[in-house]
């Protein structure tokens, strides 16, 4: 069992950065590709970014590509999601997730966290 926390969330406005974090507890960090998803109001889980458990290797949606950046301290067991020039569009309950097998559908992640809100003004 992993039990994940996520934590950085906020208001922020239009062209701002923050950055999330992830504290993973519970199994060994490293085993684990870790991935961040948002889920607006009344819609589907959406793919933001994942890495791997080495974090040698990473991929993002197309939404956020060259805007947010997926990265991965095993030592801190934390996965962090730096974004920066937010938009609006943006405005999401932001999660992370843990699977042992590298991949984007959100279906296929056994681990989840609360979940921590993404809010930017115009």
């Amino acid at each position: 069992q992993v039990q994940l926390v996520e934590s950085g969330g906020g208001l922020v406005q239009a062209g701002g950065s923050l950055r999330l974090s992830c504290v993973a507890s519970g199994d060994t960090f490293s085993r684990y590709s870790m991935g961040w998803f948002r889920q607006a109001r009344g819609k589907p889980r959406d793919f933001i970014a994942v890495i791997s458990g080495t974090g040698t290797t990473s991929a993002y949606a197309d939404s956020v590509k060259g805007r947010f950046t997926i990265s991965r301290d095993n030592a801190e067991n934390t996965v962090y999601l730096q974004m920066t020039s937010l938009k609006p569009e943006d405005t999401s309950v932001y999660y992370c997730a843990a699977d042992t097998y590298y991949n984007t559908h959100a279906a296929e992640w056994d681990y989840w966290g609360q979940g921590t809100q993404v809010t930017v003004s115009s």
